[in-house]
């Protein structure tokens, strides 16, 4: 079976950087699990898993502009602490969390005072080429209240 529009697909994943240490992977924990066709996936890794079949393992490198997106000059916003997630006690360099109006977002700390920080709200990862290890290891016609809701439902898509 081809991945193709309507599906859920579930696929386990490595990202590297450009000088191909991990960044990020989910080795251990559950695949990943996304409606194919409706934006719910980086550009880029949807088009490479496109057409694939499960048990297909890959390596595709991505342009910034398939994943994360080209960095933005002076994207920066000040922000109160109090709404910084993910520490405690903030540094320049740091990565926090935000919650927006379109969901949780990672921003990187700029610069911190006692009540408001700047932070860069580029994810942390834009304007970098990134490698990604793909494994496809499910893939399944979408329910028709999955397509409905535009995304994937049960393990390692979305819970009501």
């Amino acid at each position: 079976m081809s991945i193709k529009d309507d599906m859920v697909v579930q696929f386990n994943y490595t990202l590297r950087d450009e000088k191909g240490e991990v960044i990020e992977t989910n080795e251990g924990r559950d695949p990943i699990a996304y409606l194919h066709g409706h934006d719910n996936m980086m550009p880029g890794v949807e088009n490479a898993i496109n057409g694939k079949a499960i048990g297909e393992k890959f390596t595709v490198t991505l342009p910034a502009a398939e994943t994360y997106g080209e960095r933005v000059a002076d994207a920066h916003q000040r922000v109160s602490v109090k709404h910084l997630l993910g520490a405690t006690a903030w540094k320049p360099g740091m990565t926090a969390v935000v919650n927006t109006d379109q969901g949780q977002r990672q921003v990187t700390i700029v610069k911190v005072g006692k009540f408001m920080a700047t932070v860069d709200v580029n994810h942390p990862l834009a304007g970098r080429e990134l490698t990604f290890d793909i494994e496809v290891v499910g893939a399944r016609d979408a329910s028709d209240e999955e397509i409905a809701h535009g995304h994937a439902h049960g393990a390692g898509g979305h819970h009501h």
